[in-house]
């Protein structure tokens, strides 16, 4: 089957508000109306048509055939996981068989003056007039923005907390798909956070890295790249306990030249204490993986697993201070 083009699109999407005077008003936002984006056969159709009555268009056998053979269709709004948005509107998202994807929203057209500004809108039509002079469209309302003191702190503590804490015993414990789970949540955000900030600082503002970074590596150096892919892993648990030193090194050099830059304090102290607590978890993984045994609790210089660091040519260890694990480490290493 052949695709669809663009003009092709639009004029089925046009034409189907023009000929049903319940739809007042569409307009049409997302990746297709941004300039700044790569133009290819992926981009989705955002379109939002505004209608005197939602009611009529949650007929599914009424909607979805006017736009094409559909592969798979679904309401968000008729869902109850995950839970609906329950504003008001309709919505259908929808992959055609011929490669296109058309996301429709059906709104009232009583909330049009009511909607968040979005600078990445694009009018198609307005039957009555009932639009506001719209700029161009552009990635304004995505430019990244300047972190408060606050924010700053608690994007740190998020990070410190979870390396040090939600990280560890998981990863002691091997739980593969909760360990996982937060990494993405208690690492990453905060890592991609603190690198849009410092983006901010280096480029200017006015940029976007797209939703969840996924325009980071335009942005970053060749080597901060590589670095932030050596922060996914696989289900190893050594290579998943590696990935979480490149994490902290990766996120506290960019969160110390944010702080520098910007007059905020560097948690330094909860950075190394967090380092400490997740250099126990993974040297039981690589003592276990090398099917090595502990010797004694303490070497010479006051670190628990002096393996840990000259394995991994680190230069740290855990600090005869965490004294918490003690007990532990008798079950795993006698």
């Amino acid at each position: 089957m052949k695709t669809r083009t663009e003009a092709e699109m639009l004029a089925l999407i046009v034409g189907f508000a023009q000929a049903d005077d319940r739809i007042r008003a569409v307009w049409m936002n997302g990746s297709r109306v941004n300039p700044n984006v790569a133009k290819d056969m992926f981009r989705d159709y955002d379109v939002v048509y505004f209608v005197t009555d939602v009611e009529p268009f949650k007929d599914e056998d009424r909607v979805v055939p006017q736009f094409g053979e559909a592969i798979v269709v679904q309401k968000p709004e008729d869902h109850i996981w995950p839970p609906p948005q329950g504003d008001g509107s309709y919505i259908y998202l929808m992959q055609l068989a011929d490669g296109n994807r058309v996301d429709l929203s059906f709104l009232p057209i009583g909330t049009l003056q009511d909607l968040p500004e979005d600078s990445l809108t694009l009018v198609l039509l307005d039957k009555d007039n009932l639009v506001p002079d719209l700029p161009p469209p552009s990635e304004r309302s995505y430019f990244l923005t300047e972190p408060t003191e606050k924010l700053y702190a608690d994007c740190c503590n998020e990070f410190f907390f979870g390396l040090g804490s939600h990280v560890p015993k998981t990863l002691w414990r091997e739980q593969l798909p909760l360990l996982k789970v937060f990494i993405e949540v208690v690492l990453r955000k905060p890592l991609v956070m603190m690198l849009e900030w410092d983006i901010g600082v280096r480029k200017g503002l006015d940029v976007s890295v797209g939703r969840a970074g996924k325009h980071l590596q335009k942005f970053l150096s060749p080597e901060v790249w590589r670095e932030f892919e050596g922060t996914y892993a696989g289900a190893d648990y050594v290579s998943i306990y590696e990935s979480c030193l490149v994490f902290y090194r990766l996120f506290t050099r960019t969160a110390q030249a944010v702080g520098q830059h910007y007059g905020y304090h560097f948690p330094i102290a909860d950075g190394e204490r967090a380092l400490a607590s997740l250099n126990m978890s993974g040297s039981y993984r690589r003592m276990h993986n090398q099917s090595s045994r502990c010797s004694s609790k303490l070497c010479g210089h006051g670190f628990i697993f002096p393996c840990v660091g000259r394995n991994l040519g680190l230069g740290f260890g855990v600090t005869q201070n965490t004294s918490f694990v003690i007990g532990e480490v008798d079950a795993v290493c006698s």
